[in-house]
């Protein structure tokens, strides 16, 4: 299960000259700080696991609940940035991010690899999408199937850290997440088709990612 009842979840790129430099921006100091905010409990970074999945990078963050990701010691990070985030997130490239709320949650733990699937729900057909959610999460070598609800107001909001980037996109609506030991017991899981019976809009996009890194909490002050 996600630890905690809301997420930031964020899928970016990043020019190719800034590669070496946002990771060791990102390991050592981004994840350190974000996790450090009271409320926020574990981060996790992920990479594409194909070809076909865009943008190359995903990133969540878990904490207790959404007034976590709008309260003062998270909007103090966003208004301070440090001289390394001013200069990596300059050079992200394609990047969508959604604070969310978690609205089911299923599973032993986290997995090695991990699906990414972006769509609109209306609040009516949440019902199905869950049950949706609760087949995946009761598959072969699925570790956990999470469903997030993203907050359209609280994604929008303009900070030090974002005003003035153009790589910013809209952000989904909902999306879900499934976790497993490989990408191949991924192939059949939450496809278009099921997503669209269940009620869900598209255009449904997919991503398959394998786990980097994870940070938990830290001493790192907010």
């Amino acid at each position: 299960m996600l630890a905690g009842e809301a997420v930031v979840a964020i899928w970016n790129g990043i020019a190719p000259e800034m590669r070496e430099s946002f990771y060791d921006w990102h390991v050592n100091e981004h994840m350190p700080e974000r996790v450090g905010i009271p409320g926020f409990r574990r981060g996790r970074r992920y990479v594409a696991a194909d070809g076909a999945t865009h943008p190359e990078f995903f990133t969540l963050y878990e904490a207790d609940a959404m007034p976590v990701l709008q309260g003062q010691d998270y909007a103090n990070r966003l208004n301070d940035p440090t001289p390394g985030t001013r200069a990596n997130t300059s050079q992200f490239q394609d990047t969508f991010r959604a604070l969310s709320r978690v609205v089911v949650s299923h599973g032993p733990g986290m997995g090695g690899a991990l699906l990414t699937v972006r769509f609109d729900c209306d609040a009516q057909h949440l019902p199905a999408v869950r049950a949706l959610v609760r087949a995946a999460a009761e598959a072969r070598r699925v570790t956990g199937a999470h469903l997030c609800q993203g907050d359209a107001a609280a994604s929008a909001v303009r900070t030090t850290e974002t005003r003035g980037r153009s790589d910013i996109q809209e952000p989904p609506a909902c999306f879900v997440l499934v976790e497993a030991t490989d990408p191949e017991a991924l192939e059949h899981i939450m496809l278009d088709r099921g997503l669209a019976g269940a009620g869900a809009t598209g255009p449904f996009l997919r991503g398959l990612y394998r786990l980097e890194y994870v940070r938990m909490k830290t001493g790192f002050g907010a």
